[in-house]
């Protein structure tokens, strides 16, 4: 087993970056989900309201973001290391962390909406909910500093897609940071309460993954459909949600690279 692709998305939300590299910091990839954009209540905009959102590029830069949307003028964006402090929610029902506001004008165009770009700036100010340490932290994530995802239990969700004479999805509908090839479908299942070694980075498989709208969102277009998330339900329905891809919480710090192997401990 090996790791076959690694992705942030700077802007949780945004189109996703692709690296042959990656820094794991102890809240995810350097530079994961790091800004937000919140409405006027302060909560988090994701693709759950805003589809849009797939359509944001970010390119990363030192001290900053370069953005860029269709019908928008590229704007850059600096870390607001100054910025005003205010407490936002990553979602309504989640307790306030500490963000830093950087831009509120071009947000709102793109958006269509009252909103504002926010900049975490101590990640430790967010803790792990669940499954987790009292000091494990986490981004703007959902929930985990990562994502790993199956590209042989991808393989069996599009060979079910298929049955049904519907299309098959890309991994990206999925968004996740880390992609394993080389495994079974659904191996992930047998890995959680176990540590994965990739590379020379040590993981704890935490958590399934519950997922949500955001998988039946085209990344590329921001056009919704129905799959993979009904194929889901009828075929991962658990407990705890429809199921697919697990979370990870770092041990340690470290670089993961394309090409790592992948050990579960």
């Amino acid at each position: 087993m090996r790791i076959t692709a690694l992705y942030t998305h700077p802007v949780k939300g945004c189109h996703r970056l692709e690296h042959t590299a990656a820094v794991v910091e102890p809240w995810g990839l350097a530079g994961d989900r790091r800004w937000l954009m919140v409405d006027a209540e302060g909560v988090g905009i994701t693709q759950r309201d805003e589809p849009r959102l797939a359509l944001l590029t970010v390119t990363e830069r030192p001290g900053g973001l370069e953005l860029g949307a269709p019908g928008l003028p590229s704007l850059s964006v600096d870390e607001p290391v100054d910025g005003a402090e205010e407490q936002v929610r990553v979602f309504k029902r989640k307790d306030p962390v500490p963000a830093r506001v950087a831009e509120k004008e071009w947000s709102s165009r793109f958006l269509g909406r009252d909103a504002r770009l926010v900049w975490q700036a101590d990640p430790t100010g967010r803790v792990i909910e669940s499954h987790a340490r009292p000091d494990d932290h986490v981004s703007f994530a959902d929930g985990f500093p990562l994502l790993l995802a199956n590209e042989g239990s991808l393989s069996a969700l599009n060979d079910w897609l298929a049955e049904a004479g519907e299309e098959p999805v890309p991994m990206t509908r999925f968004r996740p940071n880390l992609v394993v090839g080389d495994a079974p479908a659904w191996a992930e299942d047998g890995w959680l309460g176990r540590r994965l070694r990739i590379g020379d980075v040590l993981f704890r498989a935490a958590k399934s993954c519950s997922r949500c709208l955001v998988t039946t969102i085209d990344q590329e277009t921001a056009e919704k459909g129905r799959q993979p998330l009904r194929m889901l339900g009828q075929r991962r329905r658990f407990d705890d949600g429809l199921l697919f891809a697990i979370n990870l919480i770092p041990d340690m710090p470290g670089t993961v690279r394309v090409g790592d192997p992948i050990e579960v401990r």
